[in-house]
């Protein structure tokens, strides 16, 4: 990245070290960088001891993280070893976006388990997708004006309905010599929500990945505002690649960008991966958030649980698409599924392309609560 021109080199380090630190998941705001430096400036600095301290002071890393956060800064400013955390290279999430020069970072995430289908090993593996006929074009066209719409703060001139644009018609009068003029209207307008799809690539959902993704390249095409992650043991954003017009070329170039197709799952530990991007995040601020999984973890949930909850804080509508749903004897009741049905807007049938489509393009339809359709069905 450019070293903006107002910087003075001797401040370019201690700028260098924060982006260090984003790359790496650290929740580093500019804000903190600005009172690092600062706080560089006002010790002197005398000694690398001052400089540590100003920047454990400021950058605040959390008590869990301090020894990577020290293993970093001596890496960085002392030339030490690249640091190696205990138990990292088993339970790490990397992150590929398709923007740019498609880097990967590297989140510490720990390792998340439950649910006997699914498997947190990683196993990467290429998938290749052929064209066929399945319908989506007539969802494709529905979906602009099906996905949800919110008000923005932004405003656009109306004839009628509007509030008075007191400016404009103030400036009319003065044109118009103080006559008095038609008043001149503006309103707020009315935009398309985002929708946000998270797409399971776990060995045990490779059945329905192919038409997942056929879906994601429809809604990519038709909607104002979407975006598509894949996430297995890794989180790869492919929104890019689903631009192309073509499906065939779309897809090839989405199956290039995927490295961990049907491998193991790490579905908490990803969400979360996922939540730590301030980018990523951001995309999920009042969107129509569809995560297409079955939603089978091993072992602690607690990922999985705190990951959607914070999704569902951030979303205008969180739901959960399984292919088990499909099945009329479905049930929630494994532990993962019990801990975050509360929070879920809805658990529909994630099975067929038809009835994803039919679902996605209902999202402007109030509905019950997940929990309580569920409990009733039980």
């Amino acid at each position: 990245m450019r070293r903006p021109r107002s910087l003075r080199p001797a401040a370019a380090p201690f700028l260098g070290f924060a982006r260090l630190l984003r790359d790496h998941a650290f929740p580093i705001a500019p804000e903190q960088t600005i009172s690092f430096m600062q706080a560089v400036t006002l010790l002197g600095p005398r000694s690398m001891d001052d400089i540590y301290e100003a920047a454990l002071a400021t950058l605040a890393p959390s008590l869990d993280r301090r020894d990577e956060f020290e293993a970093h800064f001596r890496s960085y400013f002392y030339g030490d070893a690249k640091p190696s955390i205990e138990g990292q290279e088993d339970d790490e999430t990397r992150i590929k976006d398709d923007r740019g020069a498609r880097e990967e970072e590297k989140q510490t995430i720990r390792q998340e388990k439950g649910g006997e289908l699914s498997s947190a090993l990683e196993q990467l593996s290429s998938r290749d997708f052929q064209r066929d006929t399945d319908g989506l074009g007539q969802f494709r066209r529905k979906l602009a004006t099906a996905v949800p719409a919110r008000r923005s703060f932004r405003t656009e001139r109306t004839r009628s309905r509007g509030t008075l644009d007191l400016r404009r018609s103030l400036s009319e009068v003065v044109s118009a010599d103080g006559d008095i003029p038609s008043p001149l209207l503006r309103r707020r307008q009315t935009i398309s929500r985002k929708l946000l799809l998270l797409i399971d690539v776990s060995g045990s959902m490779k059945q329905h990945t192919a038409d997942y993704l056929k879906l994601a390249h429809a809604a990519v095409q038709g909607a104002h505002r979407a975006e598509i992650f894949t996430f297995g043991t890794r989180l790869t954003r492919i929104t890019s690649a689903l631009r192309i017009r073509d499906r065939e070329q779309a897809l090839a170039r989405a199956a290039a960008l995927v490295d961990d197709w049907d491998g193991g799952t790490r579905m908490g530990p990803t969400l979360l991966a996922f939540l730590s991007v301030p980018r990523f995040s951001a995309f999920a601020r009042g969107a129509c958030v569809v995560v297409l999984s079955d939603a089978l973890e091993r072992g602690d949930h607690c990922d999985l649980e705190t990951a959607m909850r914070r999704l569902s804080a951030r979303a205008f509508r969180l739901s959960l698409a399984s292919p088990l749903a499909g099945d009329p004897r479905f049930r929630p009741e494994t532990a993962a599924l019990r801990a975050i049905l509360p929070v879920l807007d809805d658990l529909v049938d994630g099975s067929s392309v038809g009835s994803l489509t039919d679902f996605i393009l209902s999202l402007a339809s109030s509905a019950p609560a997940a929990e309580t359709i569920w409990k009733r069905v039980s």
